[in-house]
């Protein structure tokens, strides 16, 4: 069978928004993973939000084998996947000023703690005012997104603002405005999506860095093992009891 050029076209456009926020997102990466680690040792939580696609970068890092116990899902009703219907509903709620503030003030988010937003054009009303009112708690935000869209797009939140505006780090995906990285004379749109390839990346660098800082201090960092492997769910079930009062999605 022969190969699709298309196809390789794909995986050398990947591999270059990958090496590309690897070698320029660097400082940004271990900033994050600080943080991070920060919370952690001073006995934090850690949050994840995405809307629509950006929800799947989030969803990878919590109750994930390999990952850090304490990462939670902070979820808003209708915006985590395309399990919704219509699935254009998601992307309408994206938009609704004040839904941000009515999901954080019911969480268990507390001053101190982490949460990183994840939005591809950091635009929308919703990934905005996350930020912002997470900010306005005493949360440290970290948000991941590509800052292509603030320069190429307008911001739909009333204030003008992005998310990149309203966070202390910022991790910047190099994606660039569309998410489409391949064209073909005879298709009409764009295709090939990289965003989630590359964003999933960053988030688990990120944790990757985290899990090295609470090393190098001589704190165990508290990781998941996969339950298909021998000894792994005897493990996760010690690492859930011991830091359950910092884990929600068993609740």
């Amino acid at each position: 069978m022969s190969e699709s050029k298309l196809a390789g076209q794909f995986f050398d456009a990947a591999i270059g928004l990958l090496q590309r926020v690897r070698d320029e997102e660097a400082g940004n990466v271990a900033a994050a993973g600080t943080a991070i680690a920060d919370t952690v040792a001073a006995g934090g939580r850690l949050f994840a939000f995405g809307a629509g696609h950006s929800s799947l970068a989030a969803q990878d890092v919590v109750y994930r084998a390999g990952g850090l116990a304490l990462m939670n899902l902070l979820a808003v009703p209708g915006t985590v996947g395309v399990d919704v219907t219509p699935a254009t509903l998601g992307s309408a709620l994206e938009r609704v000023d004040g839904l941000a503030g009515a999901v954080l003030d019911s969480s268990p988010a507390k001053p101190g703690d982490v949460l990183v937003v994840i939005s591809l054009s950091g635009r929308n009303s919703l990934p905005v005012e996350m930020a912002m009112n997470a900010r306005a708690l005493g949360l440290k935000v970290i948000g991941v997104t590509s800052l292509a869209y603030t320069s190429g797009t307008k911001s739909r939140h009333v204030s003008g603002t992005f998310l990149r505006d309203h966070c202390d780090i910022v991790l910047d995906s190099k994606i660039a405005i569309g998410d489409a990285e391949l064209t073909h004379p005879a298709i009409e749109a764009p295709f090939a999506p990289a965003s989630t390839v590359v964003t999933s990346a960053l988030m688990q660098a990120t944790m990757a860095a985290a899990a090295e800082s609470l090393a190098d201090r001589g704190i165990e960092p508290p990781l998941l093992r996969s339950g298909n492997v021998d000894g792994g769910h005897e493990w996760n079930g010690r690492v859930l009891e011991e830091y359950g009062d910092r884990i929600f999605f068993r609740r």
